[in-house]
């Protein structure tokens, strides 16, 4: 290679490194981290954990109504919009937040830690939810800050990090509390999982208050508050094509939500020992997220947030027969690994383009609101059909077919955002997080 060609590519890889590095990139992985991990105590931990103390499969799966919390998070989203702290609040509105609620969710991680599925199943379900409601509220902090740190041209490199972190912290948190309770017991696992919510709570602290945050002042009159709770959702809905837009967050996740929240019990009725779920399923998974999550960075840059966004929904679709194939290969360590590689790779992918489009939407004024409501509507419909449905359509149907159908599931919002690209109403939907400098660009 001549000494300018080898410059040159040392240059682009320079180049094409650097958004990485870059702190406000860096800071929505740590963020992702702890993100992560109050998901992980109430999704695939909570449902390995119930099953070895013997609850039934119906009861499991009524389990992740627990995440219906996340769903109605943007009721109070406004709350972290508007309100100033006491005393902490010196420490900058997105700061205070994100140091609260993060004890918030040291606290309720502990407190589900103590409950015990076989002596009070209700208290247990209780314990998940305060879990969620605490995780929702730290995500709704979390998600807020990352989009106003993160500068336009960083959205996709950012989104990117925050889903290194959140599979990592997810991940790291599930594989802590399968290898932990195998030799100490449940409740120790759980405490140290707690452990987890600090990346965040210390990001916030060093980087400090995101430059692009706006400051809506709230006065205390009735007209002004509910201003201030409804504003964020008015504004929205008062763009071209938001109503189908919302349409889109609502249905383009169904089936692999569904998919998702029950894979451990289809781990666990073939067989799979903890070590050997930490080891595919966190080992194997890390390493495919870490190339989708490269894989749609490169993808993303190459033919833009539309083309990669629909690539992402297929994607996602098919991973979903994968499970469908395990569940028919029986214990397979080669099929599991396989099967959890190519879903790992589809969210990788996925979470890149499509967080980093749902981040364009919102308005920089309502960061935490209106970052809420997609968010949460994102995944409610499956996760509601996975608490009332799941569990029976299992025993029903078999493992099969179920995920045949979650498959199908998908299609519908394949087919909704070909729609949206060919009229127009993705871009015209589009919010200022995507198109704004922070003040010093």
């Amino acid at each position: 290679m001549e000494p300018d060609t080898a410059a040159a590519s040392e240059r682009s890889l320079l180049g094409s490194l650097r958004p990485y590095l870059e702190k406000e990139s860096l800071a929505a992985f740590f963020l992702g981290v702890s993100s992560g991990f109050p998901y992980a105590m109430i999704a695939a931990t909570l449902t390995t954990r119930l099953a070895q103390d013997g609850i039934e499969k119906s009861t499991i799966t009524a389990f992740s109504l627990a995440f219906l919390v996340y769903n109605f998070k943007w009721l109070w989203a406004w709350v972290v919009d508007a309100v100033k702290l006491p005393l902490i609040g010196r420490l900058g509105h997105r700061v205070s937040w994100m140091l609260v609620t993060g004890v918030l969710v040291i606290a309720a991680v502990i407190n589900l830690a103590l409950a015990d599925p076989a002596q009070d199943i209700v208290w247990m379900a209780t314990s998940a939810v305060l879990v969620g409601a605490a995780g929702a509220t730290f995500d709704i902090v979390i998600d807020a800050y990352r989009i106003e740190t993160l500068k336009p041209y960083q959205l996709g490199v950012g989104s990117g990090m925050s889903q290194y972190g959140w599979r990592i912290g997810a991940g790291l948190a599930a594989a802590v509390a399968l290898v932990v309770a195998a030799r100490s017991g449940w409740q120790i696992a759980y405490m140290a999982c707690a452990l987890f919510a600090f990346p965040a709570m210390l990001t916030a602290l060093i980087l400090g208050e995101p430059a692009r945050h706006k400051v809506e002042i709230v006065r205390t009159g009735i007209a002004e508050k509910w201003k201030s709770i409804v504003g964020p959702f008015t504004e929205f809905f008062r763009r071209s094509g938001a109503f189908v837009v919302l349409l889109f967050i609502l249905v383009h996740k169904i089936g692999d939500t569904l998919a998702n929240l029950t894979l451990r019990l289809l781990f666990d009725d073939l067989g799979y020992t903890n070590d050997e779920i930490a080891i595919y399923d966190v080992g194997v998974g890390f390493w495919a997220l870490i190339i989708g999550v490269f894989v749609g960075g490169v993808i993303y840059a190459r033919l833009g947030l539309k083309k990669s966004v629909l690539i992402s929904l297929i994607l996602m679709a098919i991973s979903n027969l994968s499970f469908a194939g395990l569940a028919a290969a029986g214990h397979s360590n080669i099929g599991m690994a396989a099967a959890i590689g190519f879903e790992n790779f589809a969210s990788g992918y996925g979470g890149v383009v499509v967080v980093a489009y749902f981040s364009a939407l919102c308005d920089l004024r309502f960061t935490a609101s209106q970052y809420a409501l997609i968010s949460a509507a994102a995944s409610i419909v499956g996760r509601f059909l996975t608490g009332t449905t799941a569990g029976a359509l299992i025993e029903g149907v078999g493992y099969v077919n179920f995920y045949i159908l979650t498959t199908i599931a998908a299609l519908p919002g394949i087919v909704l955002f070909w729609w949206m690209m060919r009229t127009g109403l993705v871009d015209a939907a589009m919010g200022t997080a995507g198109t704004e400098r922070a003040p010093e660009d």
